[in-house]
């Protein structure tokens, strides 16, 4: 009889070399980042150098869009691997993460890896109490002053690592006049066609450039902390935002100005440099995919699905047209900024293919970005609440009725909607020509229908089969009012 014992020792031998050779991650994002607001994508106004790099030396992603376009609910994307409405209240912003819902660092925890996060904002906004008794820690392991301190930790040296890197850049409030003061030049602003081009709004977004470059900084030192270390080529760096910018039309819509984000990977020698993917990305499919690179076990229960191997090929374009054909995202409740006693959101869903985009609106009787009635508000002193304040939003609000380009732009960002919304991405690719209810757009409304209510059943989203579900406005909010700044006096 042949002797097993050196098989098994082969065996052994090969499992911690692939243990020893397991990579680590940097996983890097940033608070209401949107696309395409980097270099790299084309965007002139703004500097990012180390956003570049990443894409430059690593993959970057044109179609990458988060589950929900709310703090909370992508952030619970990301970390889950399910969508938001699979969620209960993770479904909403500041609410919870209930306990029977695990992290994908969680996991990589298990498998040996040492986790952990920089303040301020991995997760949430939120309470996390109850998950973080159950589970141990918060979602993304334990806090650390910064990537430098965490590296320090012996057992960070010792062990594969995934690190989630934060900020809240580019959050609002802004500094006014920061981003003319930093060199950036406001002529130089990508605008949204949704925008008026005014001095107030040009401005505004170079003050947002501003924290997006600080932003690209603090990933550049991280960059810096793994070179000086002998680290960076089995590192995993992924960088990204977790929804659109916020500005009118953009962070919680789900436009393209609200649900697409940069995002650039760039893992050593294991993954070809200089290259480009057109395939869509969701949100969700972030856990499986770095569970599977780290040769860690997916749950079976996990909506999204790993592109780990559009990272490991060697072309560009759009690489998986039938095994990605179009993607969903939607939203629920943001803030309770609608007419008291009503505390719901404005419910939404919609799906992207490179050549449409459909939404469909619930509540079209309901006001998109909540009521401008600051007397009629759930919480005092309200105002569009589920739109940040800024100078962007002020400058269009108030001056509505000075010409035809304000009056557009108020009721493309403010005003109410109706239930569907189709757009022609090839003709009108910054969305703001609705052309559902024409009759050239009836054939193709009707598939899309279909195939929103097909990925939605596939998707387990309560709405699928119940367009009224008033679950998720009963969950509680444990946040302040949104979009208190400039209000109407």
């Amino acid at each position: 009889m042949v002797s097993m014992r050196p098989l098994l020792t082969l065996l052994l031998l090969t499992a911690e070399l692939i243990a020893e050779n397991r990579p680590n991650i940097l996983f890097c994002m940033a608070d209401d980042w949107g696309w395409p607001h980097a270099g790299a994508y084309g965007d002139e106004g703004v500097a990012t150098p180390n956003f570049d790099r990443l894409a430059r030396e690593g993959v970057l992603f044109h179609h990458v869009y988060t589950t929900s376009p709310s703090c909370t609910p992508s952030r619970n994307g990301v970390i889950t691997g399910k969508y938001h409405w699979q969620l209960g209240p993770g479904a909403n912003l500041w609410s919870t993460l209930p306990v029977e819902h695990e992290s994908f660092l969680h996991l990589l925890a298990d498998a040996g890896y040492a986790i952990g996060q920089n303040p301020p904002k991995t997760w949430g906004p939120g309470r996390i109490q109850d998950w973080k008794a159950h589970h141990g820690t918060d979602p993304a392991g334990p806090t650390y002053k910064n990537f430098k301190q965490f590296l320090a930790q012996k057992e960070a040296v010792e062990q594969p690592f995934c690190f989630w890197l934060a900020t809240s850049d580019p959050h609002r409030g802004y500094v006014k006049g920061s981003g003319k003061k930093a060199g950036i030049d406001p002529a130089k602003a990508h605008l949204f066609k949704h925008f008026p081009d005014s001095e107030v709004i040009r401005n505004d977004v170079a003050d947002y450039y501003f924290e997006v470059q600080r932003w690209d900084s603090l990933v550049g030192e991280a960059i810096a902390e793994l070179e000086e270390r002998g680290l960076l080529e089995n590192t995993i760096i992924v960088m990204t935002g977790d929804h659109g910018m916020p500005f009118p039309r953009g962070k919680g819509n789900l436009y393209d100005s609200g649900v697409r984000v940069p995002f650039a990977v760039r893992w050593g020698a294991r993954v070809q440099g200089r290259r480009s993917l057109e395939d869509f990305v969701s949100f969700i499919d972030i856990a499986p995919t770095l569970l599977e690179a780290t040769g860690t076990e997916i749950p079976d229960n996990l909506s999204g699905k790993s592109f780990a191997k559009l990272l490991m090929k060697e072309e560009s374009g759009r690489l998986d047209p039938e095994g990605r054909p179009d993607i969903i995202f939607g939203r629920e409740r943001h803030v309770p900024a609608q007419e008291k006693p009503n505390m719901g959101g404005y419910p939404a869903r919609a799906l992207r293919t490179p050549d449409y985009l459909y939404i469909r609106n619930y509540q079209p009787e309901l006001w998109p970005m909540g009521t401008g009635d600051s007397e009629l508000t759930n919480i005092p002193g309200q105002w569009y609440a589920d739109c940040d304040g800024g100078p962007s939003k002020k400058d269009i609000i108030e001056n509505r009725d000075l010409n035809e380009q304000y009056r557009r732009a108020y009721n493309l960002c403010f005003a109410k909607r109706p239930a569907e919304e189709l757009y022609d991405l090839q003709k009108d690719p910054d969305q703001i020509h609705n052309i559902a209810g024409t009759d050239e757009a009836e054939a193709i409304l009707k598939k899309l229908r279909l195939r929103l209510q097909e990925r939605l059943v596939a998707g387990k989203d309560p709405r699928a089969t119940d367009p009224d579900y008033t679950g998720f406005d009963g969950h509680p909010y444990y946040g302040g009012g949104g979009g208190k700044k400039n209000r109407k006096k």
